[in-house]
């Protein structure tokens, strides 16, 4: 388990203001950060840990499900925020956004995008407010299909604490440290990538998508890819691997040559029983 790059990498933000006890413009206070608060916000990864998919939430329309409902036996990204954050997690559900449009994949059909409020006071009407903005702003990322979640204390910080996403209320402005990034999981559930920061390569998205559907979605050429690459968990990205890149190159020769070879031993052949029946 390792907690990856503090604050430089997951942008561990210090929200200003929270949505309930947020104060007008003209009486905005400058505070100073809470103790420790690098130290106690980060993104800790717990890649191949289990989600407790048992757990309750409340979806937009104050349906009442479980989170394995929620992922639908589908690779999804787990989103963890909160919608009255008025500083980083509409950025974070932007860059979402952004690299679902160009990923080239289906959200609701090939993968899920599941949104999880850290904050146990926010209701689904908070929540549907949060993903009609976010629909309007972003109409090619169909944000029609996604999971926008509220639960009850327990429930948000059980699976925060499965998914290393440690945060921290400041009961002074109402409002929450924590970092940047999004969780994916795997169709059973399963901790496979974290993506770190507020932008997201749409190629990664995908490739972190195919990788933790087994196989599932994607093209062969997704999986070749994944065949030449390797995952840095310490920067949340896909890396060449210019090993795996040779050896592949190492055998497409082979092959050919092979290919090659048996073209023309079977031409020679088919030339020297012209001869013979001539």
């Amino acid at each position: 388990m390792k907690t990856l790059h503090g604050a430089r990498v997951t942008l561990a933000c210090w929200c200003a203001l929270g949505w309930s006890g947020a104060a007008p413009a003209y009486t905005r206070v400058a505070l100073s950060p809470p103790p420790l608060l690098l130290a106690r916000v980060a993104f800790e990864q717990k890649l191949g840990a289990q989600l407790p998919l048992d757990l309750v939430f409340r979806d937009a329309g104050g349906a009442t499900l479980r989170l394995r409902e929620a992922l639908a036996a589908k690779p999804a990204l787990l989103v963890p925020g909160y919608y009255g954050c008025t500083n980083l997690c509409d950025v974070v559900r932007a860059g979402v956004a952004q690299a679902v449009s160009a990923s080239g994949l289906e959200p609701g059909e090939q993968f899920n995008v599941v949104l999880i409020s850290i904050d146990p006071r926010e209701s689904p009407s908070d929540a549907a407010v949060a993903q009609r903005d976010d629909a309007r702003e972003h109409p090619e990322a169909q944000v029609s299909r996604w999971r926008y979640l509220v639960g009850a204390s327990t429930a948000g910080a059980q699976l925060m604490r499965a998914i290393g996403f440690r945060y921290l209320y400041d009961p002074r402005n109402g409002a929450y440290a924590h970092p940047a990034g999004v969780v994916v999981v795997s169709p059973s559930g399963v901790v496979t990538q974290y993506l770190l920061g507020v932008q997201y390569a749409p190629l990664t998205l995908r490739l972190a998508l195919v990788s933790a559907s087994q196989g599932r979605i994607g093209s062969l050429v997704d999986r070749l890819v994944l065949l030449c690459c390797d995952y840095d968990s310490a920067t949340g990205r896909y890396s060449v691997l210019i090993s795996r890149v040779l050896q592949g190159m190492g055998l497409l020769t082979l092959l050919t040559l092979g290919g090659l070879i048996l073209a023309l031993r079977r031409a020679e052949s088919r030339a020297r029983d012209g001869r013979m029946h001539s």
